[in-house]
């Protein structure tokens, strides 16, 4: 008996864009982790004045998270339709970052 053999399609577009933004946010969730670390050990002052600015990245990461998780429910199809909230939400993270300094 013949054996099929599983096609491979190569992966489209959408899905390089997709494996790209959750390569990203992970990296985030990393950075975010490694600031939370250095505001424990920061004094009392510190540890006030940068958790706020690191639950801000933890909010913006988090809708970036439910962009991506709308736009691979929508399908490629739609991706201009997602792209300006994507976009905004990926630039809003990296100004938060940079806005944030330990």
């Amino acid at each position: 008996m013949a054996r099929k053999s599983k096609k491979v399609r190569p992966v489209g577009a959408m899905e390089a864009n997709v494996d790209k933004m959750e390569a990203q946010l992970k990296t985030w969730a990393v950075q975010i982790d490694g600031l939370t670390a250095k505001a424990e050990q920061a004094g009392e002052q510190a540890k006030i004045d940068f958790r706020q600015g690191i639950d801000d990245l933890k909010a913006k990461r988090a809708a970036a998270q439910i962009k991506v998780e709308e736009f691979k429910a929508a399908g490629s199809e739609k991706w201009e339709g997602f792209k300006g909230g994507i976009e905004r939400a990926w630039g809003e993270i990296e100004v938060a970052f940079k806005e944030l300094k330990l």
